[in-house]
């Protein structure tokens, strides 16, 4: 196995030192396989979005893993959708990828359903021509699913993604 990676490692270094990669055999580069650890599949959920039961008008904020990086404010929920700012707090680089995931609740607290608001940062811009600091201000909209928006009572936001630069 140290073999391997030894000559794995090798190969990374001709690689980013510019030799030839088709002369690198690929049975030769070292794998790493971490036991019992399944790869990711699907979009990320966090615990409570579908339990909280909020009254009636009310939008409750679920814990996540990037609660202490931004703060809201504005949160409302009507016409089937919740909306609300958050403003990021940990640093003042740009935010490059941020989703605001949602639970819908009808009058009743009995959970609905999820929706989802997904930013990516435009990669085709010209970020340098911008004037001042980088917006740390992020509004959102969740419209949930058209086969329940008319029964949207109340909703539950948190943020399962938050990338900064």
């Amino acid at each position: 196995m140290a073999a391997a990676a030894t000559v794995g490692g090798l190969a990374a270094y001709a690689w980013s030192a510019g030799g030839d990669e088709s002369s690198v055999d690929p049975a030769n580069v070292a794998r790493t396989e971490l036991p019992g650890l399944e790869p990711a599949t699907g979009e990320p959920e966090l615990a409570g979005i579908d339990t909280a039961s909020p009254a009636p008008g009310e939008v409750v904020q679920v814990t996540g893993p990037f609660d202490d990086r931004f703060t809201t404010d504005h949160l409302t929920v009507a016409g089937g959708a919740v909306s609300g700012r958050l403003l990021i707090t940990s640093d003042v680089s740009e935010v490059l990828e941020l989703q605001v995931l949602a639970g819908f609740y009808d009058e009743h607290g009995t959970f609905l359903g999820t929706g989802r608001a997904v930013y990516h940062l435009d990669g085709g811009s010209d970020h340098a021509d911008d004037a001042g600091p980088p917006s740390e201000l992020q509004e959102f909209h969740v419209v949930a699913p058209r086969r329940y928006a008319d029964r949207v009572a109340a909703a539950t936001i948190g943020v399962p993604v938050l990338v900064n630069e």
